[in-house]
C-alpha cells in the first residue's frame, strides 16, 4: 500500500466505511483469505457472472457478517467458500492452504434445520467425529463439552422432534463446532426462527463465540442482527456481486439487547443501509 493510499484508507476509517481492496496493518496470518474470486453460470447457451472480484479476509477469532440483497450471491459465496461449488476463477485459503473442496476445517450452518431426525441430541454432535474416526473417548469428552457450552445437557437422549427451533440450531452449531474447524460459516442462521427467539439465539452465539473464540463468517439480510453480531461488515451490492465496502462494528466486545437501542448502533445501523441504498 502506498503512503497515498494509507492516508486515504485511514480518513475511510475514521467515517466508519472502508472501501472493497483496502487493508490495514496486522501481525498474523488471515485465517480465511477470499482473493479476486469470481463465479460465472451457464444459463441458455450464454455465460452469467454472479460474483466479481471478491476479495475479503478474517483474522483468528473474528466474527463478520456480509449482507447484501436478495439475488447479489451472498449463498453462492459461502458455498464456495464451504467447498459445495467451484469458483470460475480467484482462490479461498483457509490457514493458508487453497480450499479444493469440502473440509473438516470449514463447519456449515444452514437456515433450516439440517439435523438427522432418527439420531438423539448427542448423536447428531457426534456424528462428524465418528465419521473422521476420532477415538471413542474423546468424541464423548467433545460431545459432553459443547452439550454444556450449548446448554443442551439434559436433551442429550431427545429427538429432534421433541426440540424448539431455537434448540434444533443450537444442536447444529454444536455440531459443526464439536469439529473443531478453523473457520464456522453460517447462512441465514436464524432466519427461520420468531423475532423473540431470534434475539435469545443472538445473544446464545455471542456469548458461544466468547466461549469458544471460533473464527465465524454469517450472511444475514438483518443489518440489525450484523451490526449486533459482527466486529467487521462487508456490503454486497448485486448484477454481478461485489463487495462494495467494508463497515467496521465499533461497538463493546461485551453487548446486550439494550445496545440497539445505543445512538452509536443507530449510527452503524445507518452506514449499513446508506450504503445498500446507494448501490
Amino acid at each position: 500500500m502506498t503512503p497515498d493510499n494509507r492516508i486515504t484508507a485511514q480518513s475511510n476509517q475514521d467515517q466508519g466505511i472502508v472501501p472493497s481492496g483496502s487493508a490495514f496493518p496486522c501481525s498474523t496470518e488471515p485465517r480465511l483469505e477470499v482473493s479476486h474470486l469470481s463465479k460465472s453460470f451457464k444459463n441458455q447457451g450464454k455465460s452469467l457472472l454472479v460474483l466479481q472480484d471478491i476479495n475479503l479476509q478474517l483474522l483468528q477469532s473474528e466474527f463478520v457478517s456480509i449482507v447484501g440483497t436478495s439475488g447479489c450471491g451472498k449463498s453462492t459465496l459461502l458455498n464456495i467458500i464451504a467447498g459445495l461449488e467451484k469458483p470460475t476463477s480467484g482462490e479461498i485459503k483457509v490457514d493458508s492452504e487453497v480450499v479444493i473442496g469440502p473440509g473438516p476445517d470449514r463447519g456449515m450452518v444452514f437456515q433450516n434445520y439440517t439435523l438427522y431426525p432418527w439420531l438423539t441430541v448427542a448423536e447428531n454432535i457426534g456424528f462428524g467425529l465418528s465419521l473422521h474416526k476420532i477415538p471413542s473417548s474423546e468424541q464423548k469428552q467433545r460431545i459432553n463439552y459443547f452439550l454444556e457450552v450449548v446448554g443442551l445437557t439434559r436433551f442429550a437422549k431427545a429427538y429432534p422432534k421433541q426440540l424448539s427451533g431455537g434448540m434444533k440450531q443450537r444442536v447444529a452449531i454444536a455440531r459443526a463446532l464439536a469439529n473443531k474447524p478453523s473457520v464456522l460459516l453460517m447462512d441465514e442462521p436464524f432466519g427461520a426462527l420468531d423475532a423473540q427467539t431470534k434475539e435469545q439465539m443472538q445473544l446464545f452465539l455471542l456469548d458461544l463465540w466468547e466461549k469458544t473464540k471460533t473464527t465465524i463468517l454469517m450472511i444475514t439480510h438483518d443489518i440489525e442482527e450484523a451490526v449486533f453480531l459482527s466486529q467487521q461488515i462487508y456490503v454486497m451490492s448485486s448484477q454481478p456481486g461485489q463487495i462494495q465496502c467494508q463497515i467496521p462494528v465499533t461497538l463493546p466486545q461485551k453487548r446486550n439487547l439494550d445496545l440497539k437501542l445505543t445512538p452509536l448502533f443507530i449510527e452503524i445501523k445507518r452506514q449499513v443501509l446508506h450504503a445498500l441504498r446507494s448501490q
